[in-house]
């Protein structure tokens, strides 16, 4: 039987103006490829939605067109929604080709990174994030791989990318979105506590980010879920090891801490921070030795790579355990790419203390996962255990923790716990 669109009508079949080539990424429900329109050559990103896997989800799709056509071609810096079609099978939503990459793989590439640099970067998202606001869009999942560049050159626009999640809110409409969503690391507290949230969020991700781009791991990365959501809700974060932030300045700090503050109401708005001396510092043309933007001038990309290297090493690890004890259980992941889009389970929020289902307060430092290496498994995005069975699950097992030995000796200084 032929699939139906959203509104319950079979699509009406047209020739597909798009010839679709390599694959440059894929998620539970879509994959993202390139295409090339037929008639005039111009070359673009097709995000293929699959309806089948999409059933009753189809109000997300019409909701990120909505966000997209409202803010397309309006900002440099936000990513432009070029089409969108049906077939039979598929939804596709056509946008520009970000050929500039992931904002962290930019960073890693270059010969030298400097604060200025992270300032620079944070202005040019911030930018896009205020006037989301201002046309009554909060985006709710700012992370940076979602943060693209639209083309390989130094000077290249950055984009924010991945409306999947973003809301369309009037004024009145602060505080009334209750759903839990995001990438757990990047979200805001009244998130977790379902307080209801609005544009804030997002001012708290860049919090986040700018915390990230200046050392190269998050605030509150811990060695658990339970861990890093009980530091979200009480802001249990700090600068150090002091080693890693030495060559950051004060005024960076002082823009993350108004950034990362768990009351929404006394967070900067987005076209507050855009005026924080961090993003727009005093400037005097008078005088030779006054700075055209803030830091002590040292290059940050050893230290940077360093911390994202071996962080990047831990949590496919953690990945990995948290999947073979999936495959154990019968379950499944949500997603292997770190998104997530339902309340934390079996944990719940009360206040500020994250509980069981039975109530109780989780202790500190519960769920310590094990570390384990690179090595591919064959484990399911959408959690199928593939009908593997005991026997190879243990197999696998006994491979992690073979490979697990000695790991974190090959790094000569692991990120401390913070």
């Amino acid at each position: 039987m032929a699939a139906q669109s959203p509104n319950g009508q079979r699509p009406q079949v047209q020739p597909c103006r798009y010839k679709t080539g390599r694959t440059l990424g894929a998620g539970s429900y879509s994959v993202v490829k390139e295409c090339v329109h037929i008639d005039t050559g111009r070359y673009y990103a097709a995000k293929v939605i699959n309806k089948r896997l999409m059933a009753g989800r189809e109000h997300m799709v019409r909701n990120e067109i909505a966000v997209l056509k409202r803010v397309s071609m309006g900002h440099q810096n936000i990513l432009t929604l070029v089409d969108y079609f049906e077939t039979m099978n598929n939804l596709y939503l056509v946008t520009d080709l970000a050929l500039g990459g992931e904002l962290f793989d930019r960073i890693c590439r270059k010969g030298s990174y400097y604060e200025s640099d992270a300032a620079d970067l944070i202005r040019a998202t911030l930018s896009a994030v205020a006037y989301l606001h201002d046309h009554g869009i909060v985006h709710r999942d700012l992370k940076p791989e979602n943060l693209l560049f639209r083309t390989p050159e130094d000077n290249a626009d950055l984009l924010i990318a991945d409306f999947g999640l973003s809301r369309i809110m009037d004024e009145e409409q602060f505080h009334v979105l209750t759903t839990t969503c995001g990438t757990p690391g990047y979200m805001a507290p009244e998130i977790f506590k379902k307080t209801g949230h609005g544009k804030p969020v997002d001012i708290w991700a860049i919090g986040v980010i700018t915390y990230f781009l200046l050392c190269g791991y998050t605030p509150f990365d811990r060695d658990s879920n339970l861990e890093e959501m009980q530091a979200i809700l009480v802001a249990d974060y700090s600068f150090t090891p002091l080693e890693y932030w030495r060559g950051v300045s004060q005024t960076a700090r002082e823009f993350i801490k108004r950034c990362l503050t768990t009351d929404p109401h006394a967070r900067m708005t987005a076209h507050e921070a855009l005026q924080h001396p961090w993003i727009s510092p005093p400037f005097d043309p008078m005088d030779p030795n006054s700075p055209a933007r803030v830091g002590s001038g040292e290059d940050l990309l050893p230290v940077v790579k360093k911390n994202f290297n071996a962080r990047r090493t831990l949590h496919k690890a953690i990945d990995t355990v948290r999947a073979i004890n999936k495959l154990r259980e019968g379950g499944g992941l949500m997603m292997m790419d770190g998104a997530m889009s339902v309340d934390p389970r079996p944990e719940h929020v009360n206040g500020s203390q994250v509980v069981d289902d039975s109530g109780r307060q989780q202790p500190q430092g519960a769920q310590m996962a094990a570390p384990a290496p690179d090595d591919h498994m064959e484990i399911d995005s959408r959690g199928n255990a593939r009908g593997q069975t005991e026997e190879q699950i243990r197999e696998q097992e006994r491979k992690v923790k073979a490979m697990v030995t000695g790991l974190w000796s090959q790094s000569s200084a692991p990120v401390a716990r913070r």
